[in-house]
């Protein structure tokens, strides 16, 4: 078990620790990304919407199952594996998207269909230091190593009680999201898994937390305290207090069902969060999204819908006020920026079950998961002409500004509109000072477009802390900084 967690499950009594030492980085001090970074070709209006380029896995495994994409120091990240096990990484440039190279690759014959991927880069100094991502194995948890793209492997693998394999949906691993340590795996009829994952090479597990009636956890997102889990083709959407990380706790009124127009439970296939909003891929009897405010996790309310006829969802992402839906016969891109009139923009079609399409800057990565062609499974789509050059922009931040009564084993959660590059999160791009100036060391992380920030060591009771996110840290993938700075205040429970 590690020092934090032992920590965070034995201070009950007031803090008597004296004053940090700890001097943030600096925030433009982002390690050096090993790859050029995101797309940067413009491209001509013809060229839109039409498959230009395909990313293969080991054609020597011909696994032609592929889901979402992330960036990572410069790379996009391709996971491949189908439900059944056996697959593994790519690692890609894609500056010229149309022309990628491939730079790493690992396999690995315990790993399963990823749906999502999350990322930590400890930095020089972490007696664990090295750059890792966490993904989904046959039985539980992997973390596999990116510190040398000679050596993409797997570091470590926990397999996790209760659940089967081979299986699809029923009692199986079907998401995680690394909010360093901590990992919380979606597991399906199992609930929700929690792992400390410290020590990248030795995760331990912590806890399982299981819903009655079952839940069946697909999609798990957690930004500060909060954890939002949505259930596998089915209308349910649940959200738990993961302030102490062992026990968690179900937050009154948010257990909900998804809605359609006509006010009628509506099945999703999978989910998403953009800051305030959660997006519902439907499924079944048309396509397209539903989406809620959950900023009040005990009063989500509905804010927009969108259908679209014929198709059935897969899973849904989001950049820059755009949703992206796979929708299995095709993937449509849909203008969210105005929720009361969110519009169909265009089209992707790739061979096969087209349920996952992955903005990446100017280009969407069109994947399937079943009957591809031929080293077809992802195709790179130009979808807007010019190459990203806008900001990240802050959609949410947890603990919300004037909070109060805060446990002392909280995180910082952090919600951007488009996905994040994980080592541009660290302190120095992220400060947390309590009420004296005093600097806190913690750890950054990203799973898509939730950026994490973990203190190393639990916080002081009754204390009023302040978080910055300053200008110039926090990057897309594209290499654009956070240009305005945000501030925060919040204040933990106890006494001083």
């Amino acid at each position: 078990m590690s020092p934090f967690l032992i920590l965070s499950l034995a201070c009950t009594e007031p803090s008597t620790d004296t004053a940090s030492a700890f001097i943030p980085a600096d925030p433009g001090d982002t390690p050096a990304l090993r790859g050029p970074g995101g797309p940067s070709v413009s491209f001509e209006a013809q060229a839109l919407w039409e498959n230009c380029a395909f990313l293969a896995g080991d054609p020597e495994e011909e696994r032609y199952h592929h889901n979402e994409v992330m960036p990572y120091r410069g790379h996009l990240v391709m996971p491949w594996a189908p439900e059944y096990g056996r697959g593994g990484l790519s690692l890609f440039e894609m500056d010229d998207p149309c022309n990628p190279v491939k730079v790493g690759e690992g396999f690995d014959p315990l790993m399963r269909e990823t749906h999502s991927m999350g990322f930590v880069h400890l930095r020089e100094g972490d007696p664990y230091a090295g750059d890792y991502v966490a993904v989904t194995g046959n039985l539980g948890v992997q973390i596999w190593d990116l510190s040398d793209l000679d050596d993409v492997h797997v570091e470590s693998y926990l397999p996790l009680e209760g659940v089967f394999y081979p299986d699809s949906y029923s009692r199986v691993i079907l998401s995680v999201f690394w909010q360093y340590p901590f990992v919380f795996a979606a597991g399906a009829d199992n609930g929700i898994y929690v792992v400390d994952a410290t020590d990248p090479a030795n995760p331990e597990f912590v806890t399982q937390y299981s819903w009655d009636p079952v839940l069946r956890a697909a999609g798990v997102f957690v930004i500060g305290n909060t954890l939002l889990v949505h259930s596998a083709e089915n209308s349910r959407v649940a959200m738990l207090d993961v302030s102490d990380p062992a026990n968690p706790q179900p937050i009154g009124g948010g257990d909900f069902d998804i809605v359609d127009a006509d006010e009628q439970p509506r099945e999703a296939y999978h989910a998403n969060v953009a800051g305030n909003w959660a997006l519902f891929a439907r499924k079944e009897g048309g396509a397209g999204a539903i989406v809620y405010d959950w900023s009040d996790p005990s009063n989500p309310a509905k804010v927009g819908e969108v259908f679209s006829e014929g198709g059935n969802g897969g899973y849904v992402f989001y950049d820059e006020g755009f949703a992206f839906v796979g929708e299995s016969h095709w993937a449509k891109v849909y203008d969210m920026r105005d929720m009361s009139n969110i519009k169909e923009v265009g089209t992707g079609n790739l061979s096969g079950d087209l349920d996952t399409m992955t903005p990446y800057g100017n280009v969407a990565i069109l994947a399937v998961d079943d009957d591809a062609e031929d080293q077809q499974a992802s195709a790179v789509m130009p979808w807007t002409l010019e190459p990203d050059t806008a900001p990240p922009q802050i959609l949410r931040v947890e603990p919300q500004d004037r909070s109060e009564g805060l446990a002392r084993t909280t995180r910082i959660g952090i919600g951007f509109n488009e996905m994040i590059e994980p080592s541009s999160v660290f302190a120095g791009s992220v400060v947390l000072e309590d009420q004296d100036g005093n600097a806190v060391d913690g750890w950054g992380s990203v799973t898509e477009n939730v950026a994490s920030f973990s203190p190393k060591a639990p916080l002081r009771g009754g204390t009023t802390y302040t978080l910055r996110v300053l200008s110039g840290g926090i990057e897309d993938l594209n290499g654009n900084a956070v240009d305005q700075a945000f501030t925060s205040t919040f204040k933990t429970a106890g006494v001083r």
